[in-house]
Formats: C-alpha cells, structure tokens, sequence
C-alpha cells in the first residue's frame, strides 16, 4: 500500500524468517535418521541446508538494521492513539478511585461507566469522532468525587508498570556485553541492492 513505509522490506523479512524457521526441522530430521553416522545423505543436506541457514541470516538481519537505522517515530500519532484508548483501559481504576474516594458502590459504578463508555465508543466506531470519555465522565455528576483526580488517574505512566526500568536493566546487564566487541563497527549504514 503507497502509504506504509517499508513494506517490501518487512514483508520480505517475514517470508525469509518463515525459511530460516523451517530449516530447522530440516537438521532435526537429518539428525534423527543419521544415529550419528556420517553418510551421503548427512553431507547432502548440509551442504544445502547450513549455506541456507546462513545466507537467509545474514539476509534477514541486514534487511532488518536497514530499516530500522531508517525508523520514524511520530510523536503525535502516539500520542493520539493513546488518547484515545486510554480512557477505556482507565475505566477500572476509575471504579477503583470511585469506591476507594467517595465510596460508591462497586457494581453500580461499573455500571455508570459502562453506559459511558459503551456511548464513547459508539461515538468512534458508529460515526468516526474522536473517543469523549473523559468529558462524558467529567459531565456526570455521579463521578464528581473524582472529578479532580481524573487527569490523575489517565496518567499513561501508570499503565506501563516497571516496564521502562526493566528495559534498561535488560539492556545494561542483557546486551551491551555482546555489543561491546563490536563497538566500532555498528555505527556504518546499510545499503541494500534489489
């Protein structure tokens, strides 16, 4: 589709993928038919096989740094996207806060928000308006106990957890190790010829 970037690339790097995955069973089977004995057909289908194994690697990983050394985020549409689910994925810390701060019965409260959010949505999948939660909750008095935490409570970074923390740990003690070695060598651009 005109509109996707990278589309050749990514597809491209599924269908090697899917072959790299499938030789596998390709050495599986050698090995179990081959009760270790070296034979005209172990050689065979190495000779096939391991070149293909590693050709379709190193393949794959070239397509893949290129496009991700070419990779765009934008800011805006995250944060649109966000905007617009989160609401719904707040409705449960919202009963939460309802019951906890002004001490509304559980089951009744579900039941407020889901009225609202079932009326939100029909708004964006009925007639393609943006998601209005937040002010259908804002304009009914039944949440007003937490009418001042709302923006509080739609906080994304309460949503992700130990999620970032986890990342540089994983990063810091996981990776870097294996990328030090080739320090100088991972800052060079990747150019591909189809």
């Amino acid at each position: 589709m005109p509109y996707k970037r990278n589309p050749m690339r990514s597809e491209r790097c599924c269908g090697i993928a899917r072959h790299l995955m499938c030789l596998v069973a390709d050495a599986q089977n050698t090995a179990a038919v081959q009760w270790l004995e070296r034979s005209l057909d172990d050689s065979a289908n190495r000779r096939i096989s391991l070149a293909e194994a590693f050709l379709s690697a190193d393949s794959l990983l070239h397509t893949l740094h290129n496009i991700a050394e070419g990779i765009v985020v934008y800011p805006k549409v995250i944060q649109h996207h966000i905007d617009q689910e989160l609401p719904f994925m707040a409705s449960e810390n919202i009963i939460m806060a309802m019951v906890k701060d002004g001490g509304a019965d559980r089951q009744e409260c579900h039941q407020q928000i889901k009225v609202l959010s079932q009326e939100a949505a029909a708004q964006v999948k009925q007639h393609g308006k943006a998601n209005d939660m937040v002010k259908r909750i804002t304009d009914t008095p039944y949440f007003s106990p937490i009418h001042d935490k709302l923006m509080q409570l739609l906080d994304p970074a309460t949503f992700i957890g130990r999620a970032p923390q986890q990342v540089d740990k994983f990063l810091s003690e996981e990776v870097e190790r294996y990328l030090e070695p080739y320090k100088g060598q991972l800052d060079h651009k990747v150019t591909l010829v189809v």
